[in-house]
């Protein structure tokens, strides 16, 4: 007798335990099967050509804003295409300063570095 009582506690347990297991186990095997098949190598920034596109395309808004442009718009677009810069400098492992350089005639100087050290790396800016 107190080896059925035994083995019913056994299967009441089985019985208990099965449905959170059978749940766990469908809500995790597939996000560890994802990791699994990771790919080995993912580039963190875009291809360099569309980065030089979008340089390019930010310069020429840059150069045609009007006398009356407002200071928020130049502003953006400034920081647009100090974002870029850095994208660039990112992927062709040049150093740059521009997120410690204010504003003004320095980061001005950092820029036209940058550009020119991307030039001769062969990226037409």
């Amino acid at each position: 007798m107190p080896q059925s009582v035994a083995g019913n506690v056994v299967l009441f347990a089985i019985a208990a335990v099965a449905p959170s297991a059978l749940f766990w186990a469908v809500v995790n095997v597939p996000r560890a099967l994802r990791r699994l098949r990771r790919p080995a190598l993912v580039s963190e920034h875009q291809p360099i050509e569309c980065i030089a596109a979008d340089l390019r395309r930010v310069r020429r808004v840059l150069s045609c804003f009007q006398p009356g442009t407002s200071a928020i718009k130049r502003i953006g677009a400034r920081q647009a295409y100090d974002e870029l810069l850095k994208q660039a400098c990112s992927a062709l492992d040049v150093p740059h300063r521009l997120d410690t350089l204010p504003e003004g005639v320095d980061r001005d100087i950092e820029r036209m570095r940058l550009e020119e050290c991307l030039r001769n790396l062969g990226l037409s800016v």
